[in-house]
């Protein structure tokens, strides 16, 4: 039997009915709205729905008694296009790189006048984090400022034109790692893995998520808040623009991710992984990348084998890192790792 619903928005502009009761319906009319309808991001954009649940969990966890500062980028460009805004609460354009920086400051303003009810988020790209905004990052995480980062990764700089990062990964096609040459696509050995770096500071806390467990950002968002110093979370979210993907395959992707190992979700504090989120169905990369135009060149007439068994050999590491399946099945990997692990081929020797 179907029942016909009907939706309406409420006053924070988020679509509800009062008729039903609020657990069934798609939102709250009392629920914390960080940034409303009316934006400019793409169809099926990732980094548009981790920053609403992520800056919304951290709202609740402060009774709304917030400050954010944004770095340049796509979420910057696309709620914000002048005179308008998207954004609902306290909310501050950096340049490009010193959102951190920006950020300190106006938690040191806070804390000059007294405010310790205030709380300060710093949210940038993969661009604006792991490499423009790096040192101003590190500077922040090293002073243990009372400031949350959130990185929304989506792989590369997509707001000016789909160029590398130091976030992309190997293989990956963008405009300046073109699928030409012998080995096409983003080389292997290069970027930095921003999450591991903030481990090394010592910090508080550090996390990763992804827009496909939203629940799981909302709880790391909501622990962030309830811990003072540096806290950095790392949140994948699929780019349908830069991806080459689907724009609703957004959730599958960033799932498939995490499935896959490339993607290791946990929680770390003071340096120490904690907790981390166990595979539940593994798959092969390979499932994960025949879905991204920008893999396509590794699918042709004559697959990229070798590359792609070097992907699958990085998901591997992960999971054998991070302890990401079963016990029975941790003990295979590893004994398959060490195996392999001291074979030198040519192409990585060049």
């Amino acid at each position: 039997m179907t029942e016909h619903l009907k939706f309406y928005q409420v006053g924070s502009f988020a679509v509800g009915n009062r008729l039903l009761d609020v657990s069934s319906v798609q939102s709250d009319p009392k629920r914390s709205n960080s940034i409303n309808s009316g934006h400019r991001a793409c169809q099926g954009c990732g980094e548009a729905l981790g920053a609403r649940y992520a800056l919304d969990a951290a709202m609740r966890a402060c009774d709304g008694k917030i400050v954010a500062v944004n770095a340049t980028g796509c979420l910057e460009v696309f709620s914000t296009p002048y005179p308008e805004t998207s954004w609902q609460i306290p909310w501050l354009h950096s340049l490009f790189g010193n959102a951190p920086s920006v950020a300190s400051g106006v938690a040191a303003a806070l804390r000059v006048k007294g405010r310790s009810d205030v709380r300060v988020v710093a949210q940038g790209g993969d661009g604006g984090t792991v490499d423009i905004g790096m040192g101003t990052l590190s500077g922040m995480f090293e002073r243990n400022d009372d400031v949350l980062y959130i990185c929304y990764d989506n792989e590369a700089y997509m707001n000016t034109g789909v160029q590398r990062s130091g976030a992309t990964p190997p293989a990956a096609r963008t405009t300046t790692t073109q699928a030409v040459g012998e080995h096409p696509g983003n080389v292997f050995g290069q970027g930095k893995n921003l999450p591991r770096i903030a481990m090394a500071h010592d910090i508080p806390y550090v996390a990763t998520a992804t827009v496909a467990d939203l629940h799981d950002l909302e709880a790391k968002a909501t622990t962030a808040m309830s811990i003072r110093g540096a806290r950095y979370l790392h949140v994948l979210v699929p780019c349908p623009l830069g991806w080459g993907s689907a724009s609703n395959d957004t959730i599958n992707l960033a799932r498939l991710a995490t499935q896959s190992g490339l993607f290791p979700v946990f929680e770390a504090h003071h340096g120490e992984v904690t907790s981390v989120t166990k595979i539940r169905s593994q798959v092969p990369v390979v499932d994960y990348l025949k879905r991204q135009r920008r893999y396509g060149h590794l699918f042709g007439a004559e697959p990229d084998v070798a590359t792609l068994e070097r992907l699958q050999q990085q998901a591997d590491r992960n999971i054998a890192r991070y302890s990401l399946l079963a016990a029975d099945q941790d003990e295979a990997l590893a004994a398959e790792l060490m195996a392999t692990e001291n074979v030198v081929t040519a192409e990585e020797v060049f």
